[in-house]
């Protein structure tokens, strides 16, 4: 409970006293949209009679309206807003949960007292600060399934119970429904060490095994199939189609390990999308280049850790040969090892892809401690005092990134003009100094495109009326700063966001929507600017 409260406390304080986080990585939005859906009572949405204009990064909008990631995020993110009223209070959950279940694997795989100092670790590592606790990307969902798996685990193989293999099976769903392909990864060894117990000389009695062990964890895992099952069947239309897999289908053309054959060229309705998608093309098949496989190997295994743990891994490294002498930490050092190799199949790595295997991480950090503390330099006992400066790291971890964040913050507030204005005559474009105005949009850097988009979002939810706000991408546009998410149900919200197409296809739009007081926005204009929407072509609007 103490673990808990910390992380929550710390990262709801976080949130809340820094920066309140905003959506900004394209995957962000289509959690959110998971997020919006579960908490309306619906497994998906129906596709929207303008779906053309709607179209975006990493959701699906035929046969259905939804995200096309697994549910457990968005589930996640909707426990949240059902009880906090916003999807981040889901986030503050999620990194209390996994922090209190790293803490309770790490009671069986260690000495208590190393076990709390391990989740303290958690805590002051990817708890409180990080992107794990302060946006909506994830990593902390998959992180609870995976400790959940070995923490059972430990349990099973040591006094067998139902209610712990139980848990293995919530951790096995967790870890599908979250991080598929990482999770079958980290469960293939673990799924030999339960055989190797369950056939060895050390196995409980059949009646035993099969009581409190297979049939608990069968139970869990049939119950999610079949949930998982229907969760396809309403989004997809098949019980063994993913929405992944639609996605992947109708927008991406590499494959997803670097040894298969690419898709067929295909087509898009908007440019920005196939820029987007050629890119990612594109790094696959440098990825795939033989001159580029070294520097590359390396920079996946240091993109894969660097967080949440980054440094304190050194001490796995310095302690390895003392590592090797206990059989739980072979098994965890195999399982991250087969983890990283997985991952060297793919054109890139995310932190939060390593989540699944947090808590073994965890556990060979604070094992490493354990083994450091006794290292002396001559007849001087160092050990202790390397200990202490770790743990003092530690502490210094979490206030470093909510200073660098405040630093960001005020150059962004710093630095940034007006917002929205009704037109360009409104006097609150000519109150300003020119020359400030100038140096602003010089200043401006592009990373804060999305405070921009969420402030926009909040002047006009607060302004009479509902609004329809068609997006305008320039040449030169950033295809990583994506303007247009909606929430799930579209025609039901206070403002919609729409793609700007050719003069016939904005007249339906403007059409279907002529109840809304419709806006354009010049996204690359530095600010961005909204103004009062004119058909460039009065002509091809019917009368």
């Amino acid at each position: 409970m103490l673990v808990a409260l910390l992380a929550f406390a710390g990262s709801a304080t976080t949130s809340l006293l820094v920066r309140m986080p905003q959506p900004r990585v394209q995957d962000e939005f289509s959690y959110l949209l998971a997020a919006d859906t579960f908490a309306r009572g619906r497994l998906t949405n129906p596709p929207h009679p303008m779906w053309i204009h709607f179209e975006s990064f990493h959701i699906i909008h035929q046969p259905t309206y939804a995200s096309k990631y697994p549910p457990a995020q968005g589930l996640a993110l909707a426990l949240g807003q059902m009880l906090g009223g916003h999807a981040i209070v889901g986030v503050w959950i999620s990194s209390a949960l996994v922090c209190a279940a790293v803490y309770w694997m790490l009671l069986a795989w260690l000495p208590s007292v190393w076990a709390l100092l391990g989740g303290l670790l958690a805590v002051a590592t990817f708890g409180i600060t990080g992107y794990w606790s302060q946006s909506y990307w994830g990593g902390a969902v998959a992180a609870l399934g995976g400790a959940l798996l070995f923490g059972a685990l430990r349990r099973i193989v040591r006094r067998p119970q139902a209610r712990h293999a139980a848990l293995l099976g919530v951790g096995l769903a967790i870890l599908a429904n979250s991080r598929p392909y990482e999770g079958l990864l980290v469960s293939l060894p673990a799924a030999v060490v339960l055989a190797a117990w369950g056939i060895g000389r050390n196995r409980p009695p059949a009646r035993v095994l099969l009581g409190r062990v297979i049939l608990p964890i069968l139970a869990v895992l049939v119950l999610a199939a079949g949930a998982m099952a229907y969760y396809n069947l309403r989004v997809t239309g098949s019980a063994f189609r993913t929405p992944y897999q639609v996605h992947e289908a109708t927008y991406v053309r590499e494959p997803f390990f670097l040894w298969q054959r690419p898709r067929p060229e295909l087509r898009y309705r908007h440019e920005i999308i196939r820029s987007f998608w050629d890119q990612h093309f594109q790094e696959y098949f440098r990825a795939r280049s033989i001159a580029e496989v070294p520097h590359r190997m390396l920079l996946k295994v240091y993109d894969l850790y660097r967080v949440p743990l980054g440094l304190f891994l050194l001490v796995t490294l310095v302690t390895l040969p003392w590592l090797w002498r206990n059989p739980w930490m072979i098994l965890a050092l195999v399982t991250t090892g087969v983890l990283t190799l997985g991952h060297l199949s793919y054109a890139w790595t995310i932190p939060h892809y390593a989540a699944p295997a947090t808590g073994l991480l965890l556990a060979l950090v604070v094992e490493g401690l354990r083994h450091l503390r006794w290292w002396r330099w001559g007849s001087r006992r160092l050990g202790n005092f390397v200990v202490v400066m770790v743990l003092v790291m530690a502490v210094l971890w979490p206030i470093a990134w909510i200073v660098r964040q405040r630093q960001w913050q005020a150059s962004m507030e710093a630095t940034q003009g007006p917002r929205l204005a009704t037109d360009r005559t409104d006097p609150a474009w000519w109150l300003l100094d020119k020359s400030r105005m100038l140096t602003e949009r010089m200043q401006l850097r592009r990373s804060d495109w999305f405070l921009q988009r969420a402030r926009i979002l909040d002047q006009l939810s607060r302004t009479d009326g509902r609004h329809l706000v068609i997006v305008r991408y320039g040449r030169e546009h950033v295809v990583h700063e994506e303007w247009v998410y909606n929430a799930a149900d579209i025609d039901g919200a206070k403002v919609v966001w729409a793609r700007e197409m050719d003069p016939a296809r904005d007249c339906e739009l403007l059409d279907y929507f002529r109840e809304r007081r419709a806006w354009l926005l010049e996204a690359d204009a530095r600010p961005a600017t909204l103004v009062p929407y004119t058909v460039p072509d009065p002509g091809a609007c019917p009368r």
